[in-house]
C-alpha cells in the first residue's frame, strides 16, 4: 500500500545513512521492531538492512558497512542479548554510533552514561532514530555524541503512524505458529497501540511509559496486517498491553479486518477487569475471529496483587474465565509467581487454583518459576525500598535485587525453574506430568497435603501459539 509522503519538517536528509537494525528476541515473531523502523527510515530517505538473530547468525560484514547500528529492545529477554551483543559490535565497527531503541530502552539509559551503546531511544521511537541516523550519516559518533540531548529521546508525542515494511525479514514459516485441533498455522503479529493508560506497578511499560497510550492508525494496522496474510498467515496476534484499553479505535480495526480477511482469526491481550467491565463485547470479538484472549491473572494472593496495583482482586479470576467461557473464548492466564510478597502458601494456592479449573494444559511451565523482575525505573523501587525488600541493582541482569519476606519461597523458586528446563517430553501427559511434579513441589513447601482421589477437571484443548510467554 502505497504511503503518504513526509510532513515538510521530515525533510529527507543530505546524506543517507546505511542504518542495520538488530533483533535479539522478539518471542517467536517475525520482528515487528525491525519492521516498524525500517518503515520509518526508509521514508526519511535512509538505506536500511536487518537482521534477525533468533533465526539468522550475525553478518559482520554488514556490521562492517554500517553508519548506525540499532538494536531492538523489547522486553528483557532482548534487552540482556542485546547488551550482550555490543561489545562485538563495538570492535566490528568503532566508528559507527550504536543505539538502542524499543520499551527497555526507555529504561537502559544509564547504558549510554556508560559507554555501552551511544544513544537510546524510548516511547514512540521512530522520530528519535530517523534523527539519529540522520546525524550518523554526517557525523558518524561524534556527530551522535555532539546531539545536544537527542542520543537520549524518548518520543510520546502524538504522530502519523506508518504500515511497518517488512521487505527482507525472514519468512513467516520460521517463526512460532498457531496450534489449533485442526493443525498448525502460520501466524503474524501486529500492534493497535503502544503504550497503556493503566499503572500496574511491576510492569515495563508503566516504567517506560507512565499511563501514556498512542494509536496506531487504522489504516497502518490494517495494512501490516493484510501485507502478512499475504505471505501466509492464517492468524494474527494483536499485542498490544491492553487491547481494551480503546475500544473505539481497537474494535473498529477488529471489525474492518473481518470485512476485509474474514477467514483471519486473531488472538488479543487483556486485563482482568476489562474482561468483567467490557464482557458484553467479549462475543462479538469472537464473531470476529478472536480464538483466545491471554489475561494477566498474575496471583491468587489479595495481598500481592494489592502490592502490584493490578487492579483485581482473586475474587475476580473465575469470572473473568466464565465471561471467557460465555463468548466462546478459550482464557490463557499468565502468572507472577514470585513476588516479595508471595508466600509459599500462595504459590501452592496458585497450582490449587489451576488444577480446579483445568488450566493446566494452558499454562506454560515457565511462568511457574518465573521472579519479578525490577528494572530501572520500576514504580516497585521506591515500595521495596521503603519495607526494606530492595536489594543491588544487577547491572548484568538489567534488574534490581529483592528480599522475600517468606524464606521459603526462596528455595522453591529455584526447584520449580529447574523442573520447568527439564525435557518434559511432548504432549498433554507429559505437561500433565511435569505440572505434578512442581506442584506437588509447592504443596511440600507450603505444609499442604498431597492430592488424591478422582483427577481434576481439565479443559478442552485451547488454541495458543507454539512459543511460550515469558518476558
Amino acid at each position: 500500500m502505497p504511503q503518504a509522503a513526509a510532513p515538510a519538517d521530515e525533510a529527507a536528509p543530505a546524506r543517507r545513512a546505511r542504518v542495520l537494525l538488530l533483533s535479539t528476541y522478539e518471542q517467536g515473531r517475525q520482528p515487528l521492531g525491525l519492521a516498524a523502523p525500517a518503515a520509518a527510515l526508509r521514508e526519511r530517505g535512509h538505506l536500511v538492512d536487518a537482521i534477525d538473530l533468533a533465526v539468522d547468525p550475525l553478518d559482520e560484514e554488514r556490521v562492517r558497512a554500517a553508519d548506525l547500528v540499532a538494536l531492538s529492545a523489547p522486553m528483557h529477554t532482548a534487552s540482556r542479548l542485546a547488551l550482550a551483543l555490543a561489545p562485538r559490535l563495538r570492535a566490528l565497527r568503532p566508528e559507527a554510533p550504536i543505539a538502542l531503541y524499543g520499551l527497555y530502552a526507555g529504561l537502559l539509559s544509564g547504558l549510554r552514561e556508560d559507554g555501552v551503546v551511544d544513544a537510546v531511544a524510548g516511547g514512540d521511537y521512530e522520530p528519535a532514530l530517523c534523527d539519529l541516523a540522520d546525524r550518523a550519516a554526517s557525523g558518524g559518533r561524534a556527530g551522535v555524541a555532539a546531539a545536544d540531548g537527542a542520543a537520549s529521546a524518548f518520543g510520546f508525542a502524538r504522530r502519523r503512524s506508518l504500515a511497518p515494511d517488512r521487505a527482507g525479514l525472514p519468512p513467516l514459516d520460521r517463526y512460532a505458529r498457531l496450534r489449533t485441533a485442526d493443525g498448525l498455522a502460520l501466524a503474524g503479529y501486529v500492534e493497535a497501540s503502544r503504550g497503556c493508560a493503566h499503572r500496574c506497578r511491576h510492569c515495563p511499560v508503566t516504567a517506560a511509559w507512565g499511563g501514556r497510550l498512542r494509536l496506531a492508525d487504522a489504516e497502518a494496522v490494517l495494512a501490516d496486517a493484510e501485507a502478512q496474510a499475504a505471505l501466509g498467515a492464517a492468524h494474527i496476534t494483536f499485542g498490544d498491553p491492553d487491547f481494551l484499553n480503546a475500544v473505539p479505535h481497537s474494535l473498529a480495526v477488529a471489525e474492518e479486518l473481518h470485512r476485509r480477511l474474514p477467514a483471519l482469526t486473531f488472538d488479543v491481550t487483556a486485563k482482568v477487569e476489562h474482561l468483567l467491565e467490557r464482557a458484553a463485547l467479549l462475543p462479538r470479538l469472537r464473531a470476529l475471529g478472536c480464538l483466545f484472549v491471554t489475561s494477566a491473572f498474575e496471583s491468587t494472593s489479595d495481598e500481592v496483587l494489592r502490592q502490584l496495583d493490578k487492579g483485581h482482586a482473586a475474587a475476580d479470576l473465575v469470572p473473568a474465565l466464565d465471561a471467557c467461557a460465555r463468548a466462546g473464548l478459550a482464557l490463557r492466564p499468565t502468572w507472577m509467581t514470585f513476588t516479595p510478597w508471595t508466600r509459599a502458601e500462595d504459590v501452592a494456592g496458585q497450582f490449587a487454583f489451576v488444577e480446579a479449573h483445568g488450566l493446566d494444559a494452558r499454562v506454560p511451565l515457565v511462568q511457574y518459576g518465573l521472579r519479578l523482575l525490577v528494572p530501572p525505573g520500576s514504580a516497585l523501587i521506591a515500595p521495596l525500598r521503603e519495607q526494606g525488600l530492595l536489594g543491588a541493582y544487577d547491572a548484568e541482569a538489567l534488574t534490581w535485587g529483592w528480599r522475600a519476606l517468606d524464606p521459603r519461597t526462596e528455595a522453591l523458586q529455584r526447584t520449580l525453574a529447574a523442573l520447568a528446563a527439564e525435557r518434559h517430553g511432548e504432549g498433554d501427559d507429559a505437561h500433565a506430568g511435569a505440572f505434578a511434579r512442581m506442584r506437588d513441589a509447592a504443596y511440600e513447601a507450603a505444609g499442604r497435603p498431597p492430592t488424591a482421589g478422582a483427577p481434576p477437571r481439565r479443559l478442552p484443548a485451547a488454541p495458543g501459539l507454539t512459543e511460550s510467554w515469558f518476558c
